[in-house]
């Protein structure tokens, strides 16, 4: 009888797990990446000094130009943004063919919460993953949940929230909550 309920214990506890309801985070679109508020990317107008520098994509999802001013930046790849900087340039007549290039210099922090040794924001890195992290935020405490974290990530300005296996890789913005065990 008593391994009977040893069993059951083991059972309701898992079950009951912080966390352990929610449905699994798709996995981020493996396509490339995508801009968004708090990014810092380095463009790079050949010719044209005043053009190339260090911008920083606002809340708002622009960057601010020279000479151009506003220019939407959130949501398109960096090749992406450096044709749109590139035909307005041209729309402006301040270039007939300019070359532009962009690259990210700095991503949007992720953020990692809970049972690790040092919860807080830290800047992200391509290819994370839950458990590096975790690592990165110090690693699990002895309480921890570590198969297993919650992650609330950002999609075209709607937060969604899912569970996230240690193998399951992060994207620059999440917030990442490592649970505390039951027993």
């Amino acid at each position: 009888m008593r391994p009977l309920l040893c069993l059951l214990f083991c059972v309701l506890a898992t079950a009951c797990a912080p966390g352990s309801r929610l449905a699994e985070l798709p996995s981020p679109d493996p396509g490339a990446y995508r801009l968004g508020s708090g990014d810092v990317v380095r463009l790079i107008t050949v010719g044209d000094d005043s053009l190339t520098g260090e911008f920083r994509v606002s809340d708002s999802g622009a960057i601010a130009l020279p000479m151009l001013g506003s220019t939407h930046a959130a949501g398109l790849t960096p090749d992406a943004l450096a044709i749109e900087v590139r035909d307005a340039l041209v729309k402006a007549n301040l270039y007939t063919a300019p070359s532009v290039s962009v690259e990210i210099t700095t991503y949007r922090p992720i953020f990692v919460l809970g049972e690790v040794s040092k919860p807080g924001q830290y800047p992200y890195q391509p290819g994370m993953t839950m458990v590096t992290a975790a690592a990165v935020a110090g690693g699990f405490t002895y309480r921890a949940i570590q198969d297993y974290a919650s992650i609330v990530r950002s999609n075209d300005g709607v937060a969604v929230e899912g569970k996230a296996t240690r193998q399951s890789f992060i994207q620059p913005g999440d917030v990442i909550t490592v649970y505390e065990r039951r027993f």
